[in-house]
């Protein structure tokens, strides 16, 4: 496994050239695509379905992509992303009724599971779940908008997650 991956956010990508813009990204580096989702539910945006992914899917995009759902309820669109082909899908614990139930159903549906921590959840849902985690990812600024400032005590955080990863013995990915 490569020690860093480059996994550029398709959010800001040209959506009228959307297959030619992640395959330019992936020619120039990328190792994984970035593919956030959101609701105009648990954050106040609204961006791109399965639909959009199963189109990169059929432009050719072969790179794992990994789907950052900020939706709730989660459980209902992980099948639909899983079959479009998501190679990953993370969520936001608290976006979920049943945090342990979502990564198993994301896991029976082929995919690798993550969670997602926005800079005020606590990690003490990992105190629960490093077991059935692929994937720790932690968003620097507030979810929703494109744009923001860094959150400095991200790097605390960072910190922490790192040092429980360690310790767990398990193979677990840190995004940020």
């Amino acid at each position: 496994m490569k020690q860093y991956l480059i996994a550029p956010s398709i959010l800001s990508a040209d959506f009228a050239r959307l297959g030619e813009d992640t395959a330019k990204a992936l020619a120039a580096g990328a190792d994984v695509v970035h593919f956030d989702v959101m609701d105009n539910h648990y954050v106040p945006n609204l961006t791109i379905g399965p639909m959009v992914l199963k189109s990169l899917r059929n432009y050719g995009i072969t790179a794992p992509i990994d789907v950052h759902l900020m939706v709730k309820p989660v459980d209902r669109i992980v099948p639909d992303f899983a079959a479009a082909g998501a190679s990953i899908i993370t969520f936001h614990p608290e976006a979920s009724e049943h945090v342990d139930r979502t990564l198993q159903l994301i896991k029976e549906n082929g995919c690798k599971a993550g969670l997602v921590f926005n800079p005020a959840t606590p990690l003490s849902y990992l105190d629960y779940v490093m077991d059935k985690l692929d994937v720790i990812l932690l968003m620097s600024v507030n979810p929703g908008f494109g744009g923001q400032s860094f959150i400095p005590q991200t790097l605390d955080k960072l910190r922490e997650v790192r040092r429980r990863i360690d310790e767990s013995g398990f193979d677990i990915r840190l995004e940020v």
